[in-house]
C-alpha cells in the first residue's frame, strides 16, 4: 500500500489548467526579459554535455569505422543525457506540483518551462539578419552564420533571405510549438526530453564530418530520435501557419513539404514558402514552392509577423483552456 501510495505521488501531473497557465507565464517571461544567462540555462547545459561526450564518441574523419560500435555508443551516450535531463526535470515537476496553490504551481513550472523554449531570441537573430543585409551583403552573410550550419561565403542577398525564413519556420518548430506539445503531453520532462534531442540531433546528426569528428554513425541515433519526437509537432506547426489565413493553400502542402530530406523540417518551411508565396531553397538539395517569387525584405517582415500569431494563437488557446480550468471543474 505505501509503495502504490509512492507511485501515485510521483506519476501525478499538473492538470491540464495548469499546464496551460504555466505555457501562458512562460511565453509572458519570453517575451519581456528573453533567454536567461548562459550559466544558468539548461539548453546550455545540455549542449556542454554533448559536446563533452561527442568528442569521446565520435571518430576523426578517415579513421576506420566501426559502424555498430559508434551506433551503439552513440545511443548509450544520448540514452544517459536524456536519463539526467528527464529525471531532473521529472523531479521539478514533481515538486511543483507539491504545492497546494494552484497559482504557485502555475508560476513555477512556467518559470522552468521558459529556457525550453525560444520565441524571442528566433525573432531578434532573424531580424538582425536582415539588418545587417541593409548594410551589407558581407554583413547579411556574417549575422546568417550565426543561425545556420551551411556555407554562407558564396549567397547573394536574395539566398540570405531565404536561409532566414527557413530558420525561422524550422525553428518556430523546435523552438516553441515542439516544446509546448511535448509540455501539454508529459510535462517538464516532456519539454526537456525533446529539447535534449533536438540539441542532440543539431551538435550530432550529420552524415560525415563535423567540427572535426565523424558523425556518420555516431550521431545517427540522436538523428532519428529527433526525427521521431518532431514528427507530429512539425505538421501542426505548418498547419498553423496557414491557418493564418493561407488554409486554402494546404492542399499544396504535402507535396511540397517532401522536397527536402529532412522528414520533417520540410513541413514548416513549405508552409511558409507556400504563406508568403516565395521560393526557398537549398543549392542542389530542394526548392520549395519554385514558383513563388524571390523573397525581399517586405517577406522577412511579413515571416516574422506570421509565425508572431502562431505563437499569439498558442497563447491563446492556452489561456482559454486556463481559464476553462478557472471555470469550472479541474481539467
Amino acid at each position: 500500500m505505501t509503495l502504490q501510495l509512492i507511485a501515485q505521488t510521483l506519476l501525478t501531473q499538473p492538470s491540464w489548467s495548469v499546464l496551460a497557465g504555466a505555457t501562458v507565464v512562460a511565453l509572458g517571461i519570453d517575451r519581456w526579459l528573453g533567454e536567461p544567462r548562459e550559466r544558468w540555462h539548461p539548453v546550455v547545459w545540455m549542449g556542454q554535455y554533448l559536446g563533452i561526450v561527442g568528442a569521446r564518441i565520435a571518430p576523426l574523419p578517415g579513421s576506420q569505422l566501426w559502424p555498430t560500435r559508434e551506433l551503439l555508443t552513440g545511443l548509450l551516450a544520448w540514452s544517459l543525457g536524456a536519463l539526467l535531463v528527464t529525471t531532473c526535470a521529472f523531479f521539478l515537476n514533481w515538486v511543483a506540483v507539491q504545492i497546494p496553490l494552484l497559482w504557485i504551481q502555475m508560476f513555477l513550472l512556467g518559470l522552468l518551462l521558459k529556457p525550453l523554449l525560444a520565441w524571442r531570441m528566433l525573432r531578434d537573430e532573424v531580424l538582425a539578419v536582415e539588418a545587417a543585409l541593409d548594410s551589407s551583403l558581407t554583413d547579411g552573410r556574417a549575422r546568417l552564420a550565426w543561425l545556420v550550419s551551411r556555407d554562407v561565403t558564396t549567397l547573394d542577398a536574395a539566398q540570405v533571405r531565404e536561409s532566414a525564413i527557413e530558420t525561422l519556420a524550422e525553428n518556430l518548430n523546435d523552438s516553441v510549438v515542439a516544446p509546448l506539445f511535448w509540455f501539454a503531453v508529459a510535462g517538464l520532462p516532456g519539454a526537456a526530453l525533446y529539447r535534449f534531442a533536438n540539441t542532440a540531433d543539431a551538435m550530432w546528426g550529420y552524415l560525415g564530418e563535423r567540427h572535426g569528428r565523424d558523425w556518420t554513425w555516431a550521431g545517427k541515433w540522436a538523428a532519428r530520435a529527433d526525427d521521431v519526437l518532431s514528427w507530429v509537432p512539425a505538421r501542426i506547426t505548418a498547419v498553423l501557419i496557414l491557418a493564418q489565413g493561407k488554409l486554402g493553400l494546404l492542399r499544396h502542402l504535402s507535396a511540397q513539404a517532401r522536397l527536402t530530406p529532412s522528414p520533417n523540417s520540410g513541413w514548416p518551411m513549405a508552409a511558409m514558402a507556400l504563406a508568403l508565396d516565395v521560393h526557398l531553397a537549398k543549392s542542389g538539395v530542394y526548392t520549395l514552392h519554385p514558383t513563388g517569387r524571390s523573397p525581399q525584405a517586405a517577406d522577412t517582415a511579413q515571416a516574422l509577423k506570421l509565425s508572431g500569431r502562431v505563437v499569439g494563437s498558442l497563447a491563446g488557446l492556452a489561456v482559454i483552456v486556463w481559464v476553462a480550468g478557472l471555470l469550472g471543474p479541474a481539467v
